[in-house]
């Protein structure tokens, strides 16, 4: 396995059998729970050309570019804190502090939050599509987890 930038940066994946194949996206299997594990690289077509079953199992080179580009598809910043809500009915304004910053989030609906397992994560999602992570509820400050449990 071989695996580039060409001229447009985009990833160029070359096979064992000496195919290019370009425009390829790297694909999380278990994206939250096991970020490292099991990843497939797909081509444009959305074949998968290539299973990993470890990103510490590549050479450093190729997994560098792998996480360059899931850190450029995956933007799901981390509630740190819910600072402030403007109403407990939904549609709601959140004011809330993540692991990239202060900013506000319009939750539609109590459905926008779901829970991934039984441990506490949380994925939000706002009205624009963004969505947000919370990995432990259990973790966040006791005026965070009063907030939070009117939604739930």
């Amino acid at each position: 396995m071989k695996l580039a930038r060409n001229s447009f940066g985009r990833l160029v994946f070359v096979g064992a059998d000496g195919t290019a194949h370009e425009n390829v996206v790297p694909v999380r299997a278990f994206g939250l729970s096991a970020p490292d594990h099991g990843l497939a690289l797909m081509s444009a077509e959305g074949k998968e050309l290539q299973w990993i079953e470890s990103l510490d199992s590549l050479p450093p080179d190729s997994r560098d570019l792998i996480v360059e580009e899931l850190a450029q598809r995956e933007f799901i910043p981390e509630i740190r804190r819910i600072v402030a809500v403007s109403s407990y009915a939904t549609p709601s304004t959140w004011q809330v502090v993540t692991d990239r910053g202060a900013t506000s989030l319009i939750l539609k609906s109590e459905d926008d939050i779901r829970r991934l397992r039984a441990t506490g994560v949380l994925l939000i999602a706002d009205s624009q599509g963004v969505h947000f992570l919370i990995r432990d509820r259990l973790a966040l400050d006791l005026h965070s987890q009063k907030i939070l449990k009117r939604f739930l």
